[in-house]
């Protein structure tokens, strides 16, 4: 059962004919409230492709943000997250410092990549949509994250947690991100398309 999923109910119009409602699901709508993203238990992570033979993975390890769950209406649900520029992590020392200068993030001038919701859909079951602008250096542009709800439970320490894991694919020039070289057999060092993946546990605020 997704998290928003609504049984639907028959009653009477007030010219007697049957009308279909929806009845909130008690349990997921005791999933409403305030939620804020635990960092340690949580990743947002990225793929691209090098020289055009293979793959490149990296995560930024600094992040924050907060969620806003509506068990009776996923629409009113919203999400914001902010992301720290310097904390991407490739493996690679000096791959990441390229990362952060001015030929790609320029992480001194625009510290932070973040997120605004503006809309949130349930594409059925337990998958979602939410959607938003996101910002990577002075550039705003709408963007979509596909996620899917990984239920909800209570640890060890009491807190109420809920999960979420999802992805996306951006291309990078839109945000301004486009340093490449060409190569001598063809093609580029750096692709264009950015595989995004989230992987998400929040702790519901009392």
């Amino acid at each position: 059962m997704g998290i928003f999923t609504r049984r639907s109910q028959e009653s009477q119009g007030k010219d007697g004919a049957a009308v279909a409602t929806l009845e909130v699901d008690p349990a997921l709508a005791a999933l409403t409230g305030d939620y804020v993203i635990d960092a340690a238990h949580s990743s947002i992570g990225f793929t691209v492709r090098h020289a055009m033979v293979t793959n490149v993975r990296g995560s930024f390890t600094e992040h924050e943000g907060t969620l806003h769950l509506d068990g009776s209406d996923p629409a009113r649900s919203t999400a914001a997250i902010d992301i720290k520029i310097a904390s991407v992590d490739t493996g690679i020392a000096d791959r990441d410092g390229h990362l952060r200068s001015g030929d790609f993030f320029d992480a001194e001038t625009f510290p932070l990549m973040s997120f605004r919701s503006t809309a949130a859909l349930q594409l059925g079951g337990d998958a979602y949509r939410i959607t938003g602008d996101l910002t990577i250096k002075d550039v705003t542009r709408p963007f979509s994250i596909d996620l899917e709800f990984n239920g909800s439970a209570t640890d060890v320490y009491g807190n109420e947690r809920v999960g979420f894991e999802g992805s996306a694919e951006i291309l990078r020039s839109d945000w301004g991100l486009t340093w490449n070289a060409a190569l001598e057999t063809g093609g580029v060092m750096v692709s264009d398309k950015v595989k995004l993946t989230f992987d998400i546990s929040a702790i519901k605020q009392a």
